[in-house]
């Protein structure tokens, strides 16, 4: 995976698209992306999202920030060994860790082409009907049965009170709020609006993702001011809180204003 170094850690920009070093999820990912249907879907459920309520980008730019931030949180939690159970428990393969992670977090967002509201629990009928169309070309029928299960777990997970009982699905819900910098709420901000989330994400200039010191992954924050604190207490660890990557994950939020009289320096959770 491409990554550049800082004080002797590897550091992921894990906004920038690249290629995976495991066969399997490259295959898998060089399939997605020529497929007519993903692509549909990928543009057709940024109208409810943004045309229609305004809210903040869920289209093909969005997918690709979660689905990339999602790999780069399963290869430090590999590189740590964590322990992942998906796959494991399903008896699949170890590649297809990755593979459940990248297709859950590709099609998590389907559901938006019915609404906004309730759209981790309308995605599940899509998906599904993509994935059977999918996993065939790649699997079995016992595997793609269980990956097909995995995969819509991991998806109903990320934004509903339904718990995540996998480490996959736990990436998928995390990652889902890392899409977080500046210029993510830039369609709300620019209709005027100027609600405490628009605002705080304003406030966000740069989320990397690092090897952490004291846990497997450290997720550093950048902000340029205290409204920030709202996007990284009231969004991110919210998501992390019941994801049981909790002991996993680190994050560091830091203000880069250099005004003296800044409100908040460093926060950590």
């Amino acid at each position: 995976m491409t990554n550049s170094t800082s004080g002797g850690r590897r550091v992921y920009d894990p906004a920038d698209s690249h290629a995976f070093p495991d066969e399997k999820l490259n295959s898998v990912l060089e399939y997605v992306a020529e497929d007519e249907e993903i692509n549909a879907f990928l543009d057709a459920q940024n109208v409810n999202a943004v045309e229609r309520l305004q809210y903040n980008d869920h289209g093909p730019k969005h997918i690709d920030i979660v689905r990339n931030r999602a790999l780069c949180l399963y290869d430090l939690l590999k590189a740590s060994d964590v322990e992942f159970n998906g796959a494991q428990q399903q008896s699949l393969d170890e590649a297809d860790e990755s593979v459940i992670i990248a297709l859950a977090a590709t099609l998590h967002d389907v559901g938006h082409t019915v609404h906004r509201d309730r759209h981790a629990f309308y995605s599940i009928p899509l998906a599904s009907d993509i994935l059977d169309r999918i996993l065939p070309e790649f699997y079995d029928v016992s595997e793609a049965v269980r990956m097909r299960g995995e995969i819509l777990h991991a998806i109903l997970c990320h934004h509903s009170p339904v718990e995540p009982l996998t480490t996959e699905a736990g990436i998928i819900r995390v990652a889902d709020a890392l899409d977080m910098e500046r210029g993510r709420s830039r369609i709300p901000y620019e209709h005027g609006g100027r609600g405490i989330n628009t605002l705080s994400s304003q406030a966000i200039s740069r989320v990397s993702l690092h090897e952490g010191n004291s846990s497997p992954v450290m997720v550093e924050i950048e902000m340029t001011n205290a409204a920030g604190v709202y996007q990284v207490d009231n969004l991110l660890k919210a998501k992390l809180n019941g994801s049981g990557l909790e002991d996993h994950v680190r994050i560091v939020a830091v203000n880069t204003n250099e005004n003296r009289d800044q409100l908040v320096e460093r926060i950590e959770l």
